[in-house]
This record gives structure tokens, C-alpha cells and sequence, in this order.
């Protein structure tokens, strides 16, 4: 009989048979599966990755691009107050944080190379929309399909990539299409400058013309890749037979896919057991926390930026240089706690870079110093995201569960994108944002303690496990217990 983990899937040691055999073929050597390693993976790094990374950098930056166009002169165009910059960037949150579990419950089911491009082409063209709203109802009506068609995507992108790559390979993945999001704050801003400098072409003013050549390029691409993105490596046409089926195998042994199709079915006692993890109900809050300091830097750090003593395009060049730091510490820490499997660590270490960059800039009333803290708290936010979300990724099995664990996490983050919205716009007063800079460092100081116990909760449990396996085999363990099973191992 094969042994079984988490919910149908094969062990590392069928795992080896399947490598070595399939379909009755001979076993292939020891050298073969070394070179079928590392080709398989960059290959789904060249065909995936990148489609998945310029996905998220579009999300980000047709969502964010607001901030830009406000500096640009919107407000003062379509007549907004701060209050009314305020309810058009809840606006968007609200069918947003909506459509994230629908969507992830949906997106095996519907198939990803159709959902995530049909997703994408839809909120171009609500982006390019934007650009000719001559009124502040038709940025609301804007903003509000735009966050419907683009609720579904990150969250999506997340489970998307588990059904490729292997827990202990996920991570420098979500990395890279996440750092993506601080590509896009740097890129946005570089892309903001230049833009703005065709001012009343075809009678528009230059912010509209952001709004408008960026949600182009968006829907370009969201129409190609309905011809380039594959369902699932069982249907990647650039894998030959024998890439395929050792990239599926190796997926049924590490526990990202289960070894048939009935395990993975859609059921709605895994959604409800997914609501009752600990590791789960945990992280909700952290992932809260951090919606509020990543969203609130998201949106207001050009105007930051410009408070500071910068104007005009000085200020959209100026806001560049943190997002791009922290894309490059991103990718480095990614690597590390992909290769020590250290997510736990990488959080707190990131969530205290947050608690000293908040408080330099609560504490001093130098440009400078305030400037130089962005760098900590946006590579702070930027960098705990993408190890807190695969974390809830990593240790979630099976796949609805792991699907609606995803959505809780993204859905909690959005909600406390609605917070940033507020406490940055209306609720604490330019330039020194006192109440947001003092929520943040709380909300910080209370992700770094969440975490911590979260660490220790699933270290605890890791050893539990280890007690367990002594005294049982795998065979009579019942089926069906996805992360609570004994041969499931947590990240940690």
C-alpha cells in the first residue's frame, strides 16, 4: 500500500517511486532527477513567474496611481476635498475585499489561464476610464469596478503559484511578484513624472493622461495572456512528458497538490475548518495590521514625500528611491527564508523595522530624518508581506482550504487598507500625521508580538506531530486531515 500525507497525497517515499517511474517506465538515475530539478523550475520561472509579477505590478499600480494623479492636480481638477479622496479610496476596498473568497473558491474551477486574464483586461479598461471622468461621481463609479475586477487577483496569484511550485520553492515566488507592488511605487513615480509633461494633449490634463496610457498598456496584456498562461503543469505545453510528470509528482509529494482530483474538491466543512485554525485566526490580525501601514505608505507617500519640501515632479521623482530599496531587500530576504525556511523570523525582523522608521518619524521634525525613515517602514511593510502571506500558504492544506486561508488573508489586509484610507486622510492632520504614525507604531509592536506567538504556537505543534509520528503509522492515520495530519510539517 502507498503511504499517504495530508489528504490523499503521496510521502516523500512515493514521492521517489513516482519520479522514478511513470507509467511503467524504468526508474530514471540519481543525475537525471538533479537535472530535471533544476530545469523544471526555470522554466515555470520564465513562463509563469513573470506573467504572475507583471499581473501584480499592474494591480498595484492602477489602484495606487490615484496618489500620483492627486499630486498631478485631480483634487483640484474634479473639485475633491480630503474627505472626498478619502471615500474614493474606501470605495475601492469595499467590492475589493468582496470578491477575494468567491474568487479563490472559484479560480480552480472556472481555470486560471481564463479568470486571472479575463480579470485583468477588465480592470484596464476601467483604469483607461478613469482618465476621462470630468466629475467626482464617475472616479467613485471608476474606483468601485476597478477594486471588483481586481479584488480577485493577488490572492489568486498566491494559490495560482502553489499549484507550481512546492512549499519550500513558494516563497522567493510570491516575493518576486509582490516586490513587484514596490517596483510599481518606484516605477509609478518615475512613469507619473514623465506623463504629466504631455499636459493638454488632446484636451486632457496630464493626471487623466496617467490614468489613461497605464490602464492601456494593462489591457493589452490581460488580452495576450489568455494565449500564454497555462492551467496547471499537467497542461503547460513548454514541459516535455517526462518535466511534467516529475513536477507533478513532486507536488503530490510535498502535499501542494493531491494526488487525485476528489481531494481537492470543493467542500464547505474545509472553508469552515480553515475559519477555526489557530495558526490562521493568528495571523488575521497581523495581516490587518500590516493592510494598514502598507496601504496608508501606498497612498500617501507621494504626498509625504511632497510635504517634505519637494514639489512638482522633485516630489514624484523623490518617492521612488524607498520602494526601490525595498525591492531589492525583498528579493535577498526571500531567498534566505526560502533556503532556511525561516518566515516566522523574517516577519518579526521586518515588523520591528517598522516599530523604529514609524517612531523616527513621530519623534523627529527634520525633512531629512522623516525622509530617511521612509525607507525603513516602506521596506518593512513590503518585505513582511510576501513571508506572512506564504506562511498562511505554506502551512493550509488541502486546497480550499488553502484557498479560503489565502482569501482570509488578503480580505483582512484590503479591510485594513479602508483604515489607512482614513487615518492618513482625514483623521490625522498634514504634515505630521500624528494619529497615524502613533496607530502604526502600535499596530506594528502588535504584528511582532502576533507573530512571535505564532512561531512558537506552530513549533509546539511541529513537536506534537514528531511524538505522534513514533507512535503510528502513516497508513493508519485517517485520510483526510490536510495540515493537522501528523506527517504534515510546518513551516515555520
Amino acid at each position: 500500500m502507498r503511504d499517504l500525507t495530508l489528504h490523499g497525497s503521496r510521502s516523500p517515499v512515493s514521492l521517489k517511486e513516482d519520479v522514478g517511474q511513470s507509467d511503467g517506465q524504468d526508474s530514471i538515475s540519481d543525475v537525471e532527477k538533479a537535472h530535471l530539478e533544476r530545469i523544471v523550475w526555470r522554466k515555470l520561472d520564465r513562463w509563469v513567474l513573470p506573467v504572475a509579477t507583471i499581473f501584480y505590478l499592474l494591480s498595484f499600480l492602477d489602484r495606487s496611481n490615484i496618489a500620483n494623479a492627486r499630486v498631478a492636480g485631480m483634487q483640484t481638477s474634479l473639485q475633491m476635498t480630503n474627505y472626498q479622496y478619502s471615500i474614493a479610496l474606501t470605495i475601492t476596498y469595499v467590492p475589493y475585499i468582496a470578491a477575494e473568497l468567491p474568487s479563490n473558491l472559484l479560480l480552480k474551477y472556472v481555470g486560471p489561464r481564463w479568470m486571472l486574464p479575463a480579470m485583468v483586461t477588465i480592470w484596464g479598461l476601467v483604469a483607461t476610464m478613469q482618465g476621462v471622468v470630468t466629475t467626482y461621481g464617475g472616479l467613485l463609479a471608476c474606483r468601485f469596478f476597478l477594486g471588483l475586477m481586481e479584488g480577485g487577483l493577488f490572492p489568486g496569484l498566491v494559490l495560482y503559484l502553489s499549484f507550481f511550485y512546492p512549499r519550500d520553492r513558494l516563497q522567493i515566488r510570491v516575493a518576486t511578484f509582490f516586490a513587484s507592488a514596490s517596483l510599481s511605487g518606484a516605477f509609478s513615480g518615475l512613469l507619473a513624472a514623465g506623463i504629466v509633461n504631455i499636459n493638454g494633449k488632446g484636451g486632457k490634463p496630464g493626471w487623466a493622461w496617467i490614468f489613461i496610457l497605464e490602464g492601456i498598456f494593462t489591457f493589452l496584456f490581460g488580452f495576450v495572456c489568455f494565449f500564454i498562461l497555462p492551467n496547471s503543469p499537467a497542461t503547460a505545453r513548454f514541459f516535455s512528458t517526462k518535466e511534467r510528470d516529475y513536477v507533478v509528482a513532486r507536488l503530490r509529494g510535498d502535499g501542494a497538490v493531491a494526488s487525485d482530483d476528489k481531494s481537492d474538491d470543493f467542500s464547505w466543512i474545509e472553508v469552515l475548518r480553515c475559519f477555526k485554525s489557530l495558526q490562521v485566526l493568528m495571523l488575521a490580525p497581523v495581516l490587518f495590521f500590516l493592510g494598514v501601514t502598507l496601504f496608508g505608505l501606498a497612498y500617501f507617500e507621494p504626498t509625504i514625500v511632497a510635504e517634505l519640501g519637494y514639489t512638482g515632479n522633485k516630489a514624484q521623482l523623490m518617492s521612488a528611491p524607498p520602494y526601490a530599496v525595498a525591492f531589492v531587500i525583498s528579493m535577498i530576504t526571500a531567498v534566505i527564508s526560502d533556503r532556511y525556511s525561516c518566515r516566522g523570523f523574517m516577519i518579526i525582523f521586518f515588523t520591528l523595522c517598522n516599530v523604529i522608521g514609524f517612531a523616527m518619524f513621530y519623534a523627529s521634525t527634520s525633512n531629512h530624518i522623516r525622509y530617511g525613515s521612509l525607507f525603513l517602514t516602506i521596506t518593512g511593510c513590503y518585505c513582511s508581506a510576501p513571508p506572512l502571506i506564504t506562511w498562511i500558504s505554506n502551512n493550509s492544506s488541502p486546497h480550499v482550504r488553502r484557498a479560503t486561508g489565502v482569501a482570509i488573508a488578503f480580505t483582512m489586509t484590503n479591510a485594513g487598507g479602508i483604515l489607512s484610507t482614513w487615518l492618513m486622510g482625514s483623521l490625522s492632520i498634514a504634515p505630521n500625521y500624528t494619529k497615524a504614525t502613533i496607530t502604526n507604531i502600535i499596530m506594528s509592536v502588535g504584528a511582532c508580538v502576533l507573530s512571535c506567538i505564532n512561531l512558537a504556537y506552530l513549533w509546539h505543534q511541529n513537536r506534537l506531530k514528531a511524538e505522534r509520528r513514533q507512535l503510528m503509522a502513516q497508513v493508519d492515520e485517517p485520510e483526510g486531515l490536510g495540515d493537522e495530519s501528523a506527517w504534515f510539517v510546518y513551516k515555520l
